[in-house]
């Protein structure tokens, strides 16, 4: 696992054929290609919503829908401390975050797969808390906003900060009959 707040790795990419095709090619279109990390990184950014999937003790899934930011190359995302996504990660730290839409024929649905690790460093809290309320806006900084005092919250420990670095991701893209399966190794 990389240490907290280190440089972004840039990943291999590569384009798994086996589950990528051109079903109805467009005019004009060659081939199916990869997506490249940087529209990966760019709609990571982007995404309001991720669903996050951990492993309780006894093996079974808990998945659930959480804000979350991408910083300096990693996934943030935050629980209360009794919660069972914290429960879970703090008996198997692995987990993956997944966005994307609900489209048959266009997007790209994001899988990041890696570690959690709960954020200490209060440098990088503060980045963090930077990057939640630039990304979200009032949701945070507004008095109205639903997680408005989500940094206090961080700050005091009623909220619980955990970084995801990338250890593999993937890319599944949907082009208008053009189906694309990207695997990005860090």
């Amino acid at each position: 696992m990389t240490m907290q707040g280190s440089p972004a790795k840039q990943p291999t990419t590569e384009l798994d054929t086996r589950y990528s095709s051109a079903l109805t090619p467009r005019p004009g279109a060659t081939d199916v290609t990869a997506t490249q990390w940087a529209e990966a990184q760019r709609l990571l950014e982007a995404a309001e919503i991720f669903w996050v999937s951990t492993v309780r003790p006894d093996g079974r899934l808990h998945v659930t829908p959480v804000i979350a930011a991408w910083h300096d190359g990693a996934m943030y995302f935050s629980t209360g401390p009794g919660e069972q996504k914290a429960k879970n990660i703090a008996h198997n730290a692995h987990c993956a975050l997944t966005t994307g839409g609900n489209a048959l024929t266009e997007g790209l649905d994001l899988v990041v797969e890696g570690t959690a690790e709960q954020v200490a460093d209060p440098a990088l809290l503060e980045e963090v808390i930077a990057a939640y309320e630039a990304k979200y806006g009032p949701h945070i900084t507004s008095p109205e906003g639903t997680f408005h005092g989500i940094g206090d919250a961080f700050r005091k420990g009623d909220a619980v900060l955990f970084e995801v670095a990338p250890t593999t991701a993937y890319g599944f893209g949907r082009d208008g009959g053009v189906y694309t399966h990207t695997r990005w190794a860090f």
